[in-house]
């Protein structure tokens, strides 16, 4: 038995797992690769991810935020949350998220992805930017 994506999850030698935070950090990449979105998760995830950043030696916003999956033996569902830059079409953009999302996912984990819903839910606009401190505490 074989998952669209090729990959031999289930064989008479074994059988394959895949873990839901392998798919929700393979869905969380491939998410970020599309030109448009500015960033990922929503309101209580997006303040958490804030402040995760601030915290000494983790560097960026982690990788599965505003990423949830559930995973089967052979399948997958996906459900994103996005924040996109102003002016970019959003059935264009979330028609690309979606193809790069199950693309990603049915080739690197071998499941077949039968869900990938996409949420935006607020849009970057320009200048929305926080400001730096320009004092630091220390030196």
């Amino acid at each position: 038995m074989t998952a669209r994506g090729s990959a031999e999850l289930v064989s008479e030698q074994g059988k394959t797992s895949v873990a839901d935070v392998v798919v929700a950090k393979i869905a969380g990449m491939a998410t970020r690769e599309v030109p448009g979105v500015y960033a990922m998760g929503a309101g209580v995830s997006r303040a958490l991810g804030a402040m995760r950043e601030r915290l000494p030696g983790v560097v960026g916003p982690g990788i599965t935020q505003g990423v949830a999956v559930e995973v089967g033996e052979r399948q997958a569902a996906v459900d994103l949350d996005v924040i996109v830059d102003y002016g970019v079409s959003i059935p264009d953009l979330a028609a690309g998220v979606r193809r790069n999302v199950v693309t990603a996912v049915e080739k690197m984990c071998g499941l077949e992805v039968t869900e990938a819903n996409i949420t935006v839910g607020d849009i970057h606009m320009p200048g929305d930017e926080p400001a730096e401190s320009a004092e630091t505490r220390v030196q």
